[in-house]
C-alpha cells in the first residue's frame, strides 16, 4: 500500500521524488542555519576584540549575502531532483538568475560602500567631502543595476547588443558634444581624490586669489579678499599652477632696514645681535640670520629672515609688527638712527674775474 502511494505519479514525478526534494530541502535549511547561527556568532565574537573594521565588514556581508544566497542554492538543488514542465522550469531559471543577479550587484554596491566609507575616514570624516562622495557612489550604483539589468535581460534572450551599439553611437555623439563639461567634471574627480585643495583653503590662481567656498561638478567658487566671487572651471584649475597658503606650516619672512652712515663701527657690529634677541623674544617665531646686507645710496642696508610657525597672515602680520616696535624702541636705546633719503651738495664758490 505505502510503495503503491509512494509511486503515484502526480505532475509527472512520484511522490517519493517530492519526498525526496522537500527532505533536502529541510535538511540543507537546518544545516545552513547551524552553519550560520555558529560561524556568525564566532565570527562576530572574533570581530568585536579586533580593532579594524573589516571583520565586522566581513560579518555582515556573510550575513547578508552569502547566506541568502546559499539558501537559494539550496532551493534550487532541491527542486532540480524533480522532473518539471517547461514553463514551471523555465519560471524556476528565471527567477533564480533575477536572484543571482540582484544579489551580485548588490555584493558589488556593499564593496563600493564599504571602501568609500574607508577612504571618507582616513581622509579625516570630512563632511564636504562625505557629501561628494555620496553622490559619486549614488551615480555608480545607478550604473551597476543598469549594467545588472542588462545582464538580466541578455541571459533572457533578449537583443541588448544592438541597443547597446545604439547606446554607444549615441554615447559617443553626446561626449563629443560635451567635451568641456566632460573634462570639467573628470577634474572634479581628480580635484576631490588628489585633494590640492578643500574649502576653506586660501589659494593663489595667477593673479587671482582668494579662499575656496564651493567645489562643484563643473564649477569652483572663490572669495576674493576684495569680496567679490570668482568662479573657475575645474579644468581651469587642474591645470594651473595652485599657491595653497593653509597648508603652509612655516611662512619665511624677509626684510631689510637701513641705517645712517654716520653709524659708528661698534653699534653697526651691535645690530645683528639686537635684532636677533628681538626675533628670538616673540612667541611664534624661528630666528633664521641677521647680516650686514650692502652699502646703499644712504644708509647701510641689513637684511633680516626669520621664519612665523604658522599660515595665518594676521598672525604673521602681529609678530612682524613687535618685531618693528621692538626694533624702533631697541634702536633709540643704543642711539642708533634709521637713515631715510638724503642728498649732499658740494658747492666750490666761484672765482670772480679779476
Amino acid at each position: 500500500m505505502m510503495e503503491q502511494i509512494a509511486t503515484q505519479m502526480i505532475w509527472g514525478n512520484r511522490i517519493v521524488d517530492y519526498l525526496i526534494a522537500a527532505g533536502i530541502l529541510i535538511a540543507g535549511f537546518i544545516l545552513l542555519k547551524i552553519i550560520e547561527f555558529v560561524v556568525l556568532r564566532r565570527l562576530k565574537e572574533w570581530a568585536s576584540r579586533t580593532a579594524t573594521s573589516l571583520d565586522d565588514f566581513l560579518a555582515d556581508l556573510i550575513q547578508r549575502i552569502v547566506f541568502p544566497l546559499a539558501f537559494i542554492g539550496l532551493f534550487y538543488f532541491s527542486v532540480s531532483v524533480l522532473t518539471l514542465g517547461p514553463q514551471i522550469k523555465k519560471a524556476v531559471d528565471i527567477t533564480g538568475m533575477a536572484l543571482l543577479t540582484i544579489f551580485t550587484a548588490r555584493f558589488v554596491t556593499i564593496f563600493l560602500t564599504y571602501g568609500f566609507s574607508l577612504y571618507w575616514k582616513r581622509q579625516g570624516s570630512d563632511l564636504v567631502l562625505e557629501k561628494s562622495l555620496n553622490g559619486i557612489l549614488r551615480v555608480l550604483k545607478a550604473l551597476i543595476w543598469a549594467l545588472a539589468v542588462i545582464f538580466f535581460l541578455d541571459n533572457l534572450g533578449f537583443q541588448i547588443s544592438a541597443v547597446i551599439a545604439g547606446l554607444g553611437i549615441g554615447g559617443v555623439a553626446v561626449a563629443l558634444a560635451a567635451q568641456a563639461i566632460l573634462g570639467d567634471l573628470f577634474s572634479y574627480f581628480a580635484i576631490l581624490f588628489d585633494r590640492p585643495f578643500e574649502i576653506g583653503d586660501f589659494i593663489i590662481i595667477g593673479d587671482y586669489l582668494g579662499a575656496v567656498e564651493h567645489i562643484g561638478i563643473k564649477t569652483t567658487r572663490i572669495r576674493s579678499l576684495g569680496g567679490e566671487q570668482l568662479v573657475f572651471s575645474n579644468t581651469d584649475l587642474t591645470n594651473s599652477r595652485i599657491r595653497n597658503y593653509k597648508r603652509m606650516e612655516q611662512r619665511r619672512v624677509l626684510f631689510r632696514l637701513g641705517v645712517v652712515y654716520q653709524t659708528p663701527l661698534e653699534k653697526i657690529k651691535e645690530i645683528p645681535g639686537i635684532i636677533k634677541e628681538i626675533i628670538r623674544g616673540v612667541d611664534n617665531t624661528v630666528f633664521d640670520r641677521a647680516h650686514f646686507f650692502s652699502y646703499g645710496d644712504f644708509s647701510l642696508i641689513f637684511e633680516v629672515v626669520y621664519y612665523v610657525i604658522g599660515p595665518d597672515y594676521n598672525t604673521y602680520m602681529d609678530i612682524q609688527e613687535k618685531i618693528n616696535l621692538g626694533i624702533f624702541e631697541a634702536f633709540r636705546e643704543h642711539g642708533i638712527e634709521f637713515a631715510y633719503p638724503t642728498q649732499t651738495l658740494y658747492m666750490n664758490p666761484v672765482t670772480p674775474p679779476a
